[in-house]
């Protein structure tokens, strides 16, 4: 069906030929100190990109991984764009932020995480669903990543939503140094037919004939929009990265004698062939060009907002959680771009905590149920907002987080930044944490540490002292970039501090994330609280009875941005009492707390009188209701700490 016609073959040939002698310079450049990083090439594997973008169509996207210079070049043929990338170079693809592995141009997208990029390459297949054109995700494995559990929640979705995503794995029989016999069990491809997805085979030794299984591949996921699984069976002829390759010469060398690439350079028709000297010429000039570019330097740091100005709010009487689902309706009927998933979310459950309730009532196809599987779940959103979506991800017990941190930290934390503002990821992923509803040891931690100061991700705690809405319609309306919310769970159901406590003012600052200040109308202040999220009731109960039982004058401080989190506008605040106590739910050590703590002596130079903190204790938060409260702060704790400060 597919006839490879001359002018084709040539196309493919030259495709293969440039790669090649991309990366053989670049192991050149490597060993003359001319590179940064590290060099993963495809030598011996070109023809797998070279065949695959015959068949790309404008819209289509490609994913590739940490050995992607084949695949981007065939794709784009952007061969002084990479090699300007890889030695650094303003005029690199990526203005050299992204080198070897990170690569990002025309719908290409390359990470070095084995595996991770799968999540992302299904999310934006998921987006070609929805777009309802012809346009496809092609994404690019090695057999050593079918050790990573993400693959195969990936295959999981694709299959039964139905995605048009190609997966094409090259099977080259070695992860590294380690063959795949002592690594992998079973068949690679009953690994795919498992999960009821179509599947093919082809290899790089008869690359014609290659031609021909991927555009009957392509053609029936782009028709019949539905995933499929080929299995290249190829050979890496040079080092896994530079030059530590510990294969015996006699097992590499027969490879090299079969290799297509080979035979055809050394061939008459390759030895005759004008172009090959071009190729040559080209890389060589690109090399000279990238060699002689400007080197980019980091832009200063600079606050986004300007001076804050605190004022009287007025909170409507609702509960948190009807705050936040309310706005969740309100975007859900007037933006078509907002896409909710999570576990259980769907009417008539609306999610454990019935956040999302009556969302699916909208629109169904925009609400998802999706399988246990956080790390797809993360990724698949990543991949949506690639596409322009606005995913919210719910993850339904922030202690679940963890299973997700490598798709939040290393894809869609970095994309934009890494690869130099090409990119824009406004996902938004939203989860419930903390304790005091006895849910035990692995369901009622406060992790937020664990996420605080990865670049490029924002975090912001819900409180019951800005209202949760406004906070969601900022994030909808604006660039949010990815950002993590954090709702805490007795907060849900807690009302909205509409009614300011006897003796105090309730103001938050002008910010796009309000920081909430409850102010004592005394000029008189004894002391600071600073707290977030789901502690603050507390504080406020504590200040209430700090001032009608022990004649104490506190202020509260409660930043609904946690991270980025700068402690320079709220020192004029800090400053205005002797002491300031630090309350958070989870550990101490290495906390926000930590943090706060540290700004404030370096800003005001150690000249704060008494700075004391009060977090939970260690170990493992107990099921037992009595054992919880003894074990995590709570409003007793908070005004014994504060008189014996004072005392």
């Amino acid at each position: 069906m597919f006839e490879l016609s001359p002018d084709g073959k040539s196309r493919i040939l030259k495709r293969a030929v440039i790669s090649r002698f991309v990366e053989e310079k670049l192991l050149r450049l490597f060993s003359e100190g001319k590179l940064f990083g590290t060099v993963h090439t495809c030598i011996g594997q070109e023809f797998t990109g070279a065949v695959v973008a015959e068949f790309v169509k404008p819209g289509d996207t490609l994913f590739s991984n940490h050995r992607c210079h084949g695949h981007f070049i065939s794709h784009t043929d952007n061969v002084e764009g990479l090699l300007a990338e890889l030695m650094g170079k303003e005029t690199g693809v990526c203005a050299g932020r992204g080198g070897s592995q990170h690569l990002c141009q025309d719908g290409f997208y390359s990470n070095g995480i084995q595996g991770g990029i799968l999540p992302v390459s299904t999310g934006l297949a998921f987006g070609h669903q929805l777009s309802k054109t012809d346009a496809i995700a092609i994404v690019f494995i090695g057999d050593g990543t079918l050790g990573e559990g993400a693959v195969y929640e990936s295959l999981n979705i694709a299959s039964k939503w139905k995605l048009p995503l190609l997966i094409v794995l090259e099977d080259n029989k070695y992860a590294q140094s380690t063959s795949q016999e002592e690594t992998l069990a079973g068949s690679i491809i009953a690994r795919a037919e498992a999960f009821g997805i179509s599947t093919a085979a082809g290899n790089t030794w008869d690359w014609e004939s290659l031609h021909s299984t991927v555009g009957e591949v392509i053609l029936r996921v782009r028709e019949k929009r539905e995933p499929a699984f080929l299995v290249i069976d190829t050979f890496r002829l040079k080092a896994h990265s530079k030059g530590d390759d510990n294969r015996p010469r006699e097992f590499v060398e027969p490879y090299e004698k079969r290799d297509p690439l080979n035979q055809f350079l050394s061939s008459d028709a390759g030895k005759s062939s004008h172009w090959i000297e071009e190729c040559m010429q080209r890389v060589e000039k690109a090399a000279f060009i990238a060699e002689n570019a400007p080197t980019p330097r980091i832009a200063p740091v600079t606050r986004t907002e300007g001076p804050i100005a605190f004022s009287a709010i007025t909170l409507p009487e609702k509960r948190v959680l009807k705050a936040i689902n309310e706005s969740f309706h309100r975007v859900m009927e007037n933006d078509k771009k907002v896409i909710f998933l999570g576990e259980d979310i769907r009417s008539p459950y609306g999610g454990a905590f019935k956040v999302t309730q009556g969302l699916s009532d909208f629109d169904s196809n925009r609400v998802r149920n999706m399988p246990i599987s956080e790390s797809a779940i993360v990724g698949v959103g990543t991949g949506l907002a690639l596409a322009g979506y606005r995913p919210v991800v719910e993850i339904m017990f922030g202690d679940f987080l963890a299973l997700a941190l490598d798709q939040i930290l290393n894809h869609a934390a970095k994309f934009e930044d890494m690869y130099n503002g090409k990119v824009e990821v406004n996902l938004i992923v939203r989860t419930p944490m903390g304790g005091g509803r006895g849910y035990g040891p692995t369901h009622s931690q406060t992790l937020d540490r664990h996420f605080l100061g990865i670049p490029g991700l924002r975090v912001l705690a819900l409180s019951h002292l800005v209202d949760p809405s406004s906070l969601y319609d900022n994030l909808f309306k604006m660039k949010c970039g990815p950002t993590l919310v954090i709702e805490n769970k007795l907060l849900y159901a807690t009302q909205l501090k509409a009614k300011p406590v006897d003796g105090f003012d309730l103001l938050n600052s002008n910010e796009t994330f309000p920081t909430a200040h409850l102010v004592p109308r005394s000029k008189h202040i004894d002391l600071t609280l600073f707290g977030y999220g789901g502690i603050t009731p507390a504080l406020i109960s504590a200040a209430e009875l700090l001032f009608n039982q022990h004649d104490l004058i506190a202020q509260v401080i409660c930043p609904s941005q946690i991270y980025p989190l700068d402690v320079e506008p709220l020192l004029p605040l800090i400053e205005r009492a002797r002491h300031l106590l630090i309350v958070e739910e989870g550990q101490g050590f290495a906390s926000l707390g930590s943090e706060f703590l540290a700004q404030v002596h370096q800003r005001t130079r150690g000249s704060m009188p008494l700075i004391q903190r009060l977090s939970a204790r260690p170990g493992c938060i107990p099921a037992s209701g009595p054992m919880e409260k003894e074990f995590l702060p709570n409003v007793d704790s908070i005004v014994k700490t504060c008189v014996e400060m004072i005392q």
